[in-house]
């Protein structure tokens, strides 16, 4: 069996941070992002995102680097080779250029899963994520300026989150064919199946 790293992509607010955490509660192996972006200013948690000083940044062996706002973002090569040697499925998250970068490298062990969402659902994502008008503009903008929205042309996989959260997870565990690994009781306790109506969304 081919080992695969599963890499989720989208834009700023479609649920990408969201869904990996439920997937890493599950068991699944998340293969960290270093970016030089300020703690208190990343969305997330140290789980996702781990910061690196920007002085620092470029004496790590990263297999893919990429900026945003001014920013830098990177995934260690150790990270990447370590997953494929050590776990059956593995996961990340990728911007455009990491996906041109990273297709590259691993052609046969890479899956790409663009998690779609619309715009009026991206706005009242961002809103209750407590961003300003001015941050909602930027991120909407540069989603548009920067493909990301056409993204799902180049990816193996296509997944709509635009109503319930748990339907995309389940769409996403289907397509690591994760779905048969536990009895119907239990796959819906740990997903939430039976109680998403009444939880709240959180989503990036």
């Amino acid at each position: 069996m081919t080992k695969k790293i599963y890499a989720l992509v989208g834009p700023h607010a479609s649920g990408k941070t969201m869904l990996i955490k439920q997937l890493i509660a599950m068991g699944l192996y998340y293969i960290p992002t270093y970016t030089t972006r300020q703690p208190d200013k990343i969305d997330g948690d140290a789980t996702i995102f781990r910061f690196v000083n920007k002085l620092d940044f470029f004496k790590y062996d990263f297999i893919i680097k990429v900026t945003y706002k001014g920013d830098y973002y990177g995934i260690l090569k150790q990270d990447v080779l370590g997953a494929l040697q050590k776990y059956p499925i593995s996961l990340m998250i990728l911007d455009t250029n990491g996906i041109k970068q990273l297709s590259r490298l691993l052609k046969h062990s890479l899956e790409t899963v663009y998690i779609m969402c619309d715009y009026v659902t991206l706005v009242e994502r961002m809103l209750h994520m407590g961003h300003s008008n001015t941050d909602i503009k930027h991120h909407l903008e540069y989603a548009e300026n920067n493909g990301e929205f056409d993204n799902w042309k180049i990816t193996t996989h296509v997944i709509k989150n635009i109503t319930d959260p748990q339907v995309a997870l389940r769409q996403l565990l289907s397509i690591l064919d994760l779905t048969t690994m536990l009895p119907p009781d239990k796959f819906n306790l740990i997903t939430g199946a039976n109680t998403a109506a009444s939880q709240p969304n959180s989503h990036s």
